[in-house]
């Protein structure tokens, strides 16, 4: 039997290969635009419809992954999520028509929406208080590194033919297998065990999390917890006591994309062509973001428990609106020449993944209580991929219309406008355990 440190990052681990796939999914469509724009004659709408598709995917399969996820449990929901991944790669890389390509992006969007919500909520329902920053961060850790993976096979497979495009895709479904094979080695949620009655098998993982310790006070905590909430997973998102804290995590989510993280993860290459870099130089650029992306969300991971979540939360959200105003205004009166831009590009990354791109889902596996915490997660990860799926369609059309420099400008003044949300209204979690803070916030929310 392994060490109870491996056996819980093994299984940490595990499910983070969903925000791994989560990443590589929606970066890969970066490196193929000017490839699939000139096979399916793709108009600057019909070209945000190609990339949004496998968003609209993660809108529906976050909203509706919750309720399974309580009925079925995370694990075994995940190893659907794992499929679908699978079936995606290999679906939109052999794609012939453009209807053929949308489908299987939105198959492999469902899959992205399903894996947002259940791989950072699994995580942190296995975890320890004082490590559970850590590990949840784990998930975005390797969500940065699918965006990273995917960047850099897209480089190696530029100059492969006219069929480039299609192994950018397909390259996805090697981890989407080794996903769906290790998800059968880890165990299911003690929480989630508890909530379905299951007491004793909650016990036995708790005891195998943390051997040698006193785990009954832990178990106690969670059986409690599930039993204030008669209705268990009947309850009501949006009734009191509930209500605020579900529509704070929704602003959270919206927050989170309102950064413009994801127009720079889409479109980077198409932002620095307008830049005047070649093609080829422009896919390079997305490999140091990528790069910069990993690096910076490791420093993150380091100080989130140390620094805590709102902390990180508002320090990021002023250097983002630092960056953000510089490429605005650069765009704006061109004093930004190219490597200037990649510069301000790489610092706006920095501080968005070493602050929010860490922060915001271990937030959102933590705020809410017990009985509602896979709906509450769902609902808020629906916010982010709602808001996500526009930016998607709209950016090339606004683009091509105004250029970049007035959508900079709003990502400025909505990530400035988040530094004041954060400061108000969200609760430090750092060191708590979930059914310490589900008192806290309950208490705080009458």
């Amino acid at each position: 039997m392994p060490h109870p440190r491996v056996y819980l990052a093994t299984n940490s681990f595990t499910a983070a290969l969903g925000g791994l796939l989560f990443g590589f999914d929606t970066a890969v469509i970066s490196g193929t635009i000017p490839f699939i724009t000139k096979y399916f004659s793709l108009s600057d709408a019909m070209l945000g419809w190609a990339v949004s598709s496998a968003l609209i995917g993660c809108v529906v399969g976050s909203l509706s992954v919750g309720k399974p996820g309580d009925l079925f449990g995370r694990r075994l929901m995940l190893k659907i999520m794992a499929l679908l991944f699978l079936l995606s790669a290999v679906g939109t890389g052999l794609a012939t028509s453009l209807t053929m390509f949308v489908l299987f992006r939105f198959i492999g969007g469902l899959a992205i929406g399903g894996a947002s919500v259940l791989s950072p909520m699994y995580i942190s329902e296995i975890s320890p208080a004082k490590l559970r920053g850590r590990l949840v961060a784990i998930s975005q850790l390797a969500i940065v590194t699918g965006i990273l993976v995917a960047f850099f096979s897209n480089f190696l497979l530029l100059n492969t033919g006219e069929n480039n495009w299609r192994w950018m895709f397909i390259a996805g479904g090697v981890p989407a297998l080794v996903f769906f094979i290790l998800l059968f080695f880890v165990s299911q949620s003690p929480r989630w065990l508890v909530l379905m009655g299951r007491t004793n098998d909650a016990r036995k993982v708790i005891a195998r999390l943390n051997p040698g310790q006193d785990i009954e006070p832990e178990l106690n905590e969670i059986v409690l917890s599930a039993q204030k909430n008669e209705a268990g997973i009947r309850v009501k998102l949006f009734r009191k006591p509930y209500t605020r804290i579900v529509i704070i995590g929704m602003m959270l989510g919206v927050f989170s994309q309102l950064t413009g993280i994801n127009a720079i993860m889409y479109y980077a290459p198409s932002i620095f062509k307008s830049a005047g870099f070649s093609n080829d130089s422009a896919i390079m650029q997305t490999v140091i973001i990528g790069a910069t992306n990993l690096i910076f969300t490791l420093l993150g991971m380091s100080l989130i428990d140390k620094l805590g979540r709102k902390a990180l939360l508002m320090a990021g959200a002023m250097g983002m609106t630092f960056f953000l105003g510089v490429i605005s205004l650069g765009m704006t009166y061109h004093f930004l020449g190219g490597y200037v831009l990649l510069a301000c590009v790489v610092g706006y990354v920095a501080s968005f993944s070493s602050t929010m791109g860490v922060v915001v889902w271990v937030f959102l596996s933590e705020m809410f209580p017990n009985s509602i915490r896979s709906r509450g997660t769902s609902v808020s990860s629906f916010a982010v991929w709602v808001v996500n799926c526009a930016t998607a369609f709209l950016f090339p059309i606004v683009m091509g219309k105004f250029g970049t420099a007035p959508v900079f400008g709003f990502y400025c003044l909505s990530t400035l406008i988040s530094f004041f949300f954060f400061w108000k209204y969200l609760v430090e979690t750092k060191g708590k355990s979930l059914e310490e803070l589900e008192a806290i916030i309950l208490k705080k929310r009458h």
